[in-house]
């Protein structure tokens, strides 16, 4: 199992060992002490799985009493999987990584709390599972506009399919600092 450290400190893509025969293959998706050794040393307490149609983009979205850390995978299909570091303080406050996520090659991405996280699907549909370190609370709910000219996530050139909640997302300069997770010092 590969650990792989990007950019922003805290978000890590994942390689898991997968072991392949004439039968098919096994992984393990999750393994709370070689993901602790990893650099990802969280517990989840929520999983949750989405199935949506090409250009569809869900995000970017946080919690901010409660935030959310995400280890995303892929079931079925490609995605292109985004965190923006949204942490007052930070030093890289502002700034994103991106991924394509796929059933083919079976990376994860690990996005801590505090970050905001969304993803495009690029294939005809896929299916995303992620476990989360906090249980979803809808009054703890924000957003980030998924197009925000000053983040400039390079999104894949396709149409987008929005939710009307996402759509009118503010961008990160019109967030009131009081709504913005704060930076530690460290990763979350």
């Amino acid at each position: 199992m590969d650990f792989i450290s990007t950019d922003i400190e805290g978000v890590c893509l994942i390689k898991p060992d997968m072991f392949c025969d004439q039968r098919g293959f096994f992984m393990e998706t999750f393994n709370q002490g070689k993901y602790a050794d990893g650099g990802v040393p969280y517990s989840f307490v929520q999983d949750n799985m989405s199935s949506s149609g090409r250009g569809t983009l869900r995000g970017l979205h946080y919690q901010l009493k409660k935030p959310q850390g995400k280890l995303v995978f892929v079931l079925k299909g490609d995605i292109f999987d985004v965190a923006v570091d949204i942490r007052r303080g930070s030093p890289t406050f502002g700034r994103w990584v991106g991924y394509t996520l796929s059933d083919s090659s079976r990376y994860q991405l690990f996005v801590p709390p505090g970050f905001a996280h969304g993803f495009m699907v690029l294939s005809e549909t896929a299916e995303v599972y992620y476990k989360c370190t906090d249980l979803y609370c809808y009054e703890d709910e924000y957003g980030l506009l998924w197009s925000d000219p000053k983040i400039g996530i390079e999104w894949p050139g396709q149409e987008v399919i929005l939710s009307e909640k996402d759509i009118s997302l503010p961008t990160l300069a019109a967030i009131n600092e009081q709504y913005l997770p704060v930076w530690s010092g460290q990763c979350e």
